[in-house]
């Protein structure tokens, strides 16, 4: 109910958060971008992957989705450290890691949707 005052701040996922640099508002959606593409690697079409950043509670908030065909949509979620002057916010063998967690909770979640439903499988 709070959220619709005048005093709220900001909502918009795009907009640069009060903490964050331009250059680092660039370089944490490059490395969001960087693991959505990844995670849309390991899934078929079917999936589709998103990335926000957000100004949360305790700082700027990246968070990447995964919404299965079928089955509860899965996400993860950072807060960025900004102390030390990397280009890279979320180091590389990071981001190839959520994105296979990504991509198997997001098979696991159209497993378990297929399991609770009276579907036979096609093939064993």
């Amino acid at each position: 109910m709070n959220g619709n005052t005048p005093y709220a701040g900001p909502t918009t996922p795009d907009t640069p958060a009060a903490d964050l640099s331009p250059a680092q508002h660039r370089a944490l959606r490059e490395s969001l971008s960087r693991i959505a593409s990844r995670t849309r690697e390991f899934l078929p079409d079917e999936y589709t992957v998103g990335s926000e950043v957000n100004q949360g509670s305790n700082g700027p908030q990246a968070t990447v989705a995964v919404r299965p065909p079928i089955g509860n949509p899965v996400s993860a979620g950072f807060t960025p450290d900004f102390e030390e002057d990397d280009s890279e916010l979320i180091p590389s063998a990071e981001r190839d890691e959520v994105a296979r967690g990504l991509a198997a909770s997001a098979a696991l979640q159209v497993k378990a949707a297929l399991a609770n439903a009276d579907i036979d499988p096609p093939a064993r």
